[in-house]
């Protein structure tokens, strides 16, 4: 007896992969590619079924039905947001993987760049035109190659599927129901049609810009266009109080800082021979470092009251003026894990360095609330399939084959984050 089982004892010892040894790359690489046509399939089925930012009713019901194949169970969110757990009942982190759900307000044209696109939305007017649907299958993709693997892994998997990352609305449900899990870290990516197909940017700092809201009212007296004496016109005082903040933004503000300021809307008036009571003026900021957003603001409020009075006007800032969404923040120490880690799988696919950085801003940024994070971006573009048409396009395309390179990149980095 005894020595029947200290054989059966050392057959168990040597396990070629075991929860106490390394899951090897090849493994990853051999379990991705088995997941290959599904990634496809599912991104094709939630492209063509898109559903706008806080309306993702079918989406989430369709996720749902997936996870429900692999055996996890599935927490809502307020919202139509929810997350899942994989635990291996072994001692480690907790590691949160995240995907965006919702679609846009744009009908989509069924052209590429280069020729028709595989899929096409079916709900008019609305279309994945930034890549949530790859991330929803890359994702669930996630999931089917780590619990297949679970037997050998270690500590908590969270799989978050966050509602309307467009509009912002799920992000503070999510944050709240994820705090008491005490997640470890976050791991997100995000497809990129500015990068070729697969390759994989890891870069530690603020890698996506944070923003801020402009919205204000200049405000004046309205009157007949016939005798502007009587009046206080609001389309000069708004016309000089546009110039004045755009001298200062170039003069009272870090030049080693990247701020930038957009003005996008102008309302004022609505017919030749009447002077409007105000003027609308609105826009967004885009930062890099969060002081510097609020310093810019700053500067911005105060111009723009200082030459409204000069001219007998007054300024009346709505309340969404404001930072709306700090940066995307990369943690260094995950940064670099990850690079060493997705290099062994793809050695000549990562990239890093700030000329990669992007001008979006994301609700990602507030996983940093909760744990260190880490933001990735995917390469889809492809000039001979007429993939790489910028995002919130009508003609926004990926190349699937990226897909793949996606999940390895998530996958790999779950798996390294909580070797033993």
């Amino acid at each position: 007896m005894k020595r029947n089982s200290l054989i059966i004892l050392c057959l168990f010892s040597v396990s070629p992969l075991s929860a106490q040894q390394p899951v090897r790359k090849e493994i990853i690489l051999e379990k991705v590619q088995a997941t290959d046509s599904y990634l496809r399939e599912i991104r094709g089925y939630l492209h063509e079924h898109p559903e706008l930012s806080g309306k993702e009713v079918e989406t989430a019901r369709f996720i749902r039905s997936e996870i429900a194949k692999s055996g996890l169970a599935v927490t809502n969110v307020p919202g139509t947001g929810f997350y899942a757990v994989l635990d291996t009942h072994r001692p480690g982190k907790t590691i949160g993987l995240r995907a965006d759900i919702d679609a846009l307000p744009i009908a989509e044209n069924p052209q590429n760049l280069k020729q028709a696109k595989r899929w096409v939305s079916r709900n008019e007017g609305v279309s994945h035109a930034c890549g949530h649907d790859g991330h929803m299958a890359i994702l669930l993709g996630a999931i089917k190659v780590l619990t297949g693997l679970q037997a050998h892994l270690t500590g908590k998997i969270v799989f978050i599927f966050e509602e309307g990352e467009e509009t912002n609305c799920g992000i503070d449900a999510m944050i709240e129901a994820l705090r008491p899990l005490k997640i470890d870290a976050i791991y997100g990516n995000h497809l990129k049609s500015s990068l070729n197909t697969g390759e994989v940017y890891i870069q530690e700092g603020a890698i996506m810009a944070g923003t801020g809201t402009v919205a204000f009212d200049v405000i004046g007296r309205g009157g007949h266009a016939s005798r502007p004496d009587l009046s206080v016109n609001p389309v000069f005082a708004a016309a000089n109080v546009l110039t004045g903040i755009s001298i200062a933004w170039n003069n009272q503000r870090d030049i080693t800082k990247t701020l930038t300021l957009g003005i996008s809307q102008v309302h004022g008036g609505e017919i030749y021979n009447v002077i409007p009571n105000s003027v609308y003026i609105g826009g967004t900021i885009r930062f890099f470092d969060l002081s510097e957003g609020e310093k810019g603001l700053a500067v911005l409020r105060k111009v723009s009251e200082d030459i409204a009075r000069a001219h007998g006007c007054s300024v009346d800032f709505h309340d969404i003026t404001g930072i709306a969404m700090g940066p995307v923040v990369n943690d260094a120490t995950l940064a670099r894990l990850a690079r060493n880690a997705v290099g062994e799988l793809y050695p000549d696919k990562v990239l890093s360095g700030e000329q990669y950085i992007w001008y979006a801003a994301e609700t990602f940024a507030r996983y940093r609330e909760l744990a260190p994070t880490l933001f990735t971006f995917v390469g889809i573009r492809n000039e001979r399939l007429g993939s790489g048409a910028e995002h919130h396009n009508d003609r926004f395309d990926i190349d699937e084959d990226a897909l793949s390179y996606a999940l390895g990149a998530m996958v790999q980095f779950a798996v390294t984050l909580n070797r033993p």
